[in-house]
């Protein structure tokens, strides 16, 4: 399973950085300035910086799995975020 969310912000970067290092406490992650990969136990995330905006690419073996990391990376970015008001919305991976 898989979902897409593309986050509008003037500083990807910045973002990428702070949620790699954040969440990278606790989990594998490892990250470049412009990609990043958030290894879970239940699934992944993969982070790109595009111009205006990140994008994010969960993966899954399962519904309930997938909504976890959908979760936890888009509530830590949003509440790093929140000064720029920065809005996380998954969409399953294909959908327009």
């Amino acid at each position: 399973m898989e979902s897409i969310a593309t986050v509008a912000t003037d500083r990807p970067e910045r973002y990428l950085k702070q949620l790699c290092s954040h969440l990278g406490r606790k989990v594998q992650a490892d990250y470049t300035e412009t990609q990043g990969l958030l290894t879970f136990a239940y699934g992944q995330c993969e982070l790109a910086v595009r111009p205006g905006g990140l994008v994010l690419n969960a993966a899954a073996p399962t519904a309930d799995d997938l909504a976890k990391v959908e979760d936890v990376v888009g509530r830590h970015l949003i509440r790093f975020g929140e000064r720029d008001e920065l809005d996380v919305q998954w969409k399953a991976a294909g959908e327009s």
